[in-house]
């Protein structure tokens, strides 16, 4: 299994009872085979552009772990469900997640050592 970060748009009408959006969303992934990992609501915002006629949308943020044959199966789900605008599912990029890390970590340290020359 791959790992994957997707992320969703879904119809800003839906904010009052997000769950059921979402529990929709969480369906369509574990019934393609995938494995959700972690999940970040990031809240509703305007859109750059209009989308289906919305200036607005609900991001939610989820890292998945998937087989080879389910990112075209969530894709496919994807694009017939009303209550998604748009997504995006991108394949991680380990190097890069790697990379990430080590800066926050190299970050967390810096400002530990200020801490201390402060004290």
């Amino acid at each position: 299994m791959k790992e994957y970060e997707l992320t969703v748009l879904i119809h800003p009408d839906l904010e009052a009872d997000l769950e059921t959006p979402l529990a929709k969303v969480r369906d369509i992934v574990t019934s393609a085979g995938g494995k959700i990992v972690r999940e970040d609501n990031w809240g509703k915002k305007k859109l750059q552009y209009a989308i289906k006629r919305e200036e607005f949308a609900v991001y939610v943020y989820i890292d998945v772990e998937l087989p080879a044959d389910a990112p075209l199966k969530i894709s496919n789900t994807f694009n017939i469900t009303d209550e998604v605008l748009r997504y995006l599912l991108v394949k991680v990029d380990p190097k890069g997640r790697a990379a990430l890390a080590e800066q926050a970590k190299k970050a967390a340290e810096k400002s530990s050592d200020d801490t201390k020359e402060e004290a």
